[in-house]
């Protein structure tokens, strides 16, 4: 973990951390993937945190009860206060941890944001939504069904799945959309997606509305959850869209990994 060129990148947005929480937080998840205690030494080397800062860290976090410190070999693993905040998370439903982020989105980009769930029978779910406080806005009732290659969601479920073009061809005819794209046009736009990871739908799925999408995938990179931002057209200056773009992409990356971490994220 390069903590100064994390430090630096924040103070060049505007925004500044406090040091010594980015540091403990390092450490934490550098403990998090070892797979015996370590001992100052190598976790400084890990976190590229001074052998000094690390140990001063170490010994509040071992007050705290989020390490625990081995006086046999002089080395640090996770603590019970980390079990104790896991098992409230581990309470908590998927809606219930991915909201904070559709409301903070919403109120970012002024608009709606939905998160959808990706069924086993091919389908999208719409099972949560934020609302930004504008007098004009989109609504979508919640439980809404649509099948999981349409619209911008559609597009990115259809580049994770990477399927052969004629099968695509063939689901893609089945699609009913109120202005339909062309395939060409749908396949260059799920090629897209496959590269930027986020994706848009112009006034296809429905008239008057565009969606901009990213996708929560799991383990095996399949599709779990859909994050869409939906705004009437004409609402928002064209370079609105790429921003949210990436922060949905972001988001589903993030949510990506804290619900369906890699092996390699653990290891």
């Amino acid at each position: 973990m390069d903590t100064r060129a994390s430090t630096l990148e924040r103070e060049a947005t505007g925004q500044r951390d406090v040091g010594a929480v980015v540091h403990a937080i390092g450490i934490l998840r550098h403990l998090s993937t070892a797979t015996a205690p370590l001992g100052v030494a190598a976790i400084a080397r890990g976190t590229g945190i001074s052998v000094s800062t690390c140990f001063n860290i170490l010994r509040t976090l071992t007050r705290a009860r989020f390490v625990s410190f081995r006086e046999a070999d002089k080395t640090y693993a996770l603590g019970l206060a980390v079990a104790e905040l896991a098992a409230g998370f581990l309470g908590m439903s998927h809606t219930e941890l991915i909201r904070p982020e559709l409301q903070r989105l919403a109120q970012k980009y002024d608009m709606l944001i939905v998160l959808w769930r990706v069924t086993e029978d091919g389908h999208i779910v719409l099972i949560d939504r934020a609302h930004s406080h504008t007098a004009v806005r989109v609504e979508m009732r919640m439980g809404l069904r649509l099948p999981m290659l349409v619209g911008a969601v559609g597009r990115c479920v259809a580049a994770a799945l990477d399927l052969p073009e004629e099968e695509l061809r063939r689901r893609f005819a089945t699609l009913r959309w109120q202005t339909p794209p062309s395939f060409e046009s749908y396949l260059a736009d799920t090629r897209k997606a496959r590269q930027a990871g986020w994706s848009m739908d112009r006034h296809h799925l429905y008239r008057g509305l565009i969606t901009v999408a990213a996708l929560v995938t799991d383990q095996q990179d399949l599709p779990r959850f859909g994050l869409s931002g939906i705004t009437i057209a004409a609402q928002h200056a064209e370079d609105v869209f790429p921003r949210l773009g990436e922060d949905l992409r972001e988001v589903a990356l993030l949510t990506g990994k804290a619900l369906f971490p890699r092996p390699a994220e653990r290891a």
